[in-house]
């Protein structure tokens, strides 16, 4: 990997400011080795890992809303959101798959449970989640078996959680530059995302009953975005990703749907036509979201800078520490 200048200085190199000079330094440029990334950007694909991320989320804070309306006896909302529960964690489970290529890469997965492993652990967590949260999802919309049903859905709701919040550690845990640095808040992000978007989904319920997904709404769309700002603010160089191309286009659209939707559902609170519109807004702002992250550190990752510059900065100050 080679750090070099390739634009020659031309004419001044100088420039006088009020009567003192300042060098002028050509622009720097970061390549390597016949022009290849010096890291491999992920290979997974969008529509795939985007997928994964987003309805893994949406399941896990579904399933928590759904145990909850069942003991405040809100039974439409705790349909819609044993439904929601269940359907996306199936999409999710799907999508997985069908990144991994064959199934039996999942079952090999189970083999052995590894706690230091992101991907261990959330594919424990994922494997039960999903049965957990289709039986109490068949049970809430049949009206059968309804202890087996709450049951179910008790357990899935304590491990929804995990599902909502372990993708964002599990991409965290990664060489990817904007992942990587964003370890901290990631997490936190991914679950105030996944709220926003479960509390959207429930605001589809009847207005006498969605005020607890509203609350959840409300509240995780304001974390989402004052934790993900925070994240930015702290990355520096590498959050730039999240603010320019393909991927600073879906953050912003995911932030301004994410205020609009959360204006909507508390102004629009006694009309269940303006809750379902914030709903509506809710669940494309967690979306694109989690698409834009995916977006940006793919594109750190093909970015040399993103890579060197954090580097040499930590040498740097490796080295004051030790002088």
């Amino acid at each position: 990997m080679s750090h070099h200048s390739t634009d020659a200085p031309t004419g001044r190199t100088r420039r006088r400011r009020r009567g003192g000079e300042q060098p002028m330094v050509p622009r720097a440029e970061f390549g390597s080795y016949y022009g290849k990334p010096i890291l491999n950007p992920p290979v997974w694909a969008a529509a795939d890992v985007g997928g994964y991320l987003f309805f893994g989320g949406l399941a896990g804070a579904s399933a928590v809303i759904a145990a909850g309306a069942r003991l405040t006896q809100r039974p439409r909302l705790a349909r819609i959101s044993s439904a929601g529960a269940a359907g996306a964690g199936l999409l999710s489970f799907a999508a997985l798959i069908h990144d991994l290529g064959r199934p039996d890469r999942f079952l090999n997965m189970l083999r052995v449970l590894k706690p230091t492993s992101p991907m261990s652990v959330g594919t424990w967590v994922l494997g039960p989640f999903v049965p957990l949260a289709a039986v109490a999802a068949a049970s809430s919309l049949t009206g059968r078996f309804r202890g087996l049903g709450r049951l179910a859905g008790t357990s899935a709701a304590v491990l929804g959680p995990a599902v909502s919040a372990y993708t964002g550690a599990l991409i965290a845990n990664t060489a990817v530059p904007a992942w990587h640095d964003a370890h901290r808040e990631l997490p936190f992000v991914f679950t105030a995302s996944s709220a926003a978007a479960a509390g959207g989904l429930g605001l589809f319920a009847p207005t006498t009953e969605s005020a607890p997904a509203r609350v959840l709404a409300v509240a995780g769309a304001g974390c989402e975005v004052l934790a993900f700002e925070r994240m930015r603010h702290r990355m520096g160089l590498t959050a730039e990703p999240y603010g320019t191309g393909p991927a600073g286009r879906l953050i912003k659209t995911g932030t301004a749907l994410s205020v609009a939707g959360a204006l909507g559902a508390v102004l629009g609170r006694r009309s269940r036509l303006a809750s379902a519109a914030s709903g509506a807004a809710l669940l494309a702002a967690s979306l694109c979201t989690r698409l834009g992250i995916f977006r940006g550190g793919v594109a750190s990752a093909e970015d040399p800078k993103y890579t060197v510059i954090p580097q040499r900065e930590r040498l740097r100050a490796a080295a004051e520490e030790e002088s």
